[in-house]
């Protein structure tokens, strides 16, 4: 049996008929919940990625603005360093050996006993009375070294006193008693240095003899005398 003809097919909607089909087919469909946990997990992860991101151009922002600084300011050599000033040690200060007085000057050097040098020689004045020891009597030959040695008193102690001559850097003139040890006399000069001048120096109780010996001011031993009795 032969089906009854359909007929021509409907027109094709148009465009607005497009539309109103596909709003009646949203009204039918019934939207599902919304995944607000995965929406913030995605949210706080693209975040992550993005201070992440930033940091690094920073990082190399900065780093780019330090090369451009290093670059422009030119490195300068650093200082040498400047050395201390040396330390200036000065010799300790000793007193000259030999005690430059005037001519005439009187010298008290203990037990009544006074001492004074003029141009002719040594003069000294005592319990025992004024003496005198000439440099210009011809006696001495004051172009070498020597010395002389006059002494008084007795067994209780002596003042020993002489002249010393032929050195204009004189050091030191030594009394010595036999088995004594060494007793160093004071030096006295007339100013200028005139390469002579007098030595004295006091010996406790004793007997015996004694020697005079008169070195430079470099420890040369220059002149003796020995022999003379103490006392």
């Amino acid at each position: 049996m032969p089906l009854p003809d359909p007929g021509p097919p409907p027109p094709a909607p148009g465009e607005s008929g497009v539309r109103a089909e596909f709003v009646r087919a949203a009204l039918d469909v019934t939207p599902g919940p919304v995944p607000l946990a995965a929406v913030r997990r995605a949210g706080r992860r693209w975040r992550r990625r993005r201070t992440a991101g930033l940091s690094v151009l920073s990082v190399l922002g900065v780093g780019t603005a330090v090369a451009a600084v290093v670059a422009l300011v030119p490195v300068r050599p650093s200082p040498a360093p400047v050395a201390a000033p040396p330390t200036v040690v000065r010799p300790t200060q000793t007193p000259p050996p030999v005690r430059v007085v005037a001519a005439g000057e009187r010298v008290d050097v203990g037990r009544g006993i006074t001492v004074w040098l003029t141009k002719d020689g040594k003069h000294w004045s005592g319990p025992e009375g004024e003496n005198f020891r000439s440099v210009a009597d011809g006696n001495i030959d004051r172009a070498e070294p020597g010395v002389t040695h006059q002494s008084e008193g007795g067994p209780k102690g002596a003042f020993h006193s002489g002249l010393y001559y032929g050195t204009r850097a004189p050091g030191r003139v030594e009394l010595t008693a036999t088995g004594g040890r060494p007793v160093r006399a004071t030096l006295l000069e007339l100013p200028g240095h005139p390469g002579w001048g007098v030595w004295y120096a006091y010996l406790g109780p004793g007997g015996g003899r004694a020697t005079v010996t008169l070195y430079d001011r470099a420890g040369t031993r220059l002149a003796d005398l020995p022999g003379r009795p103490v006392g």
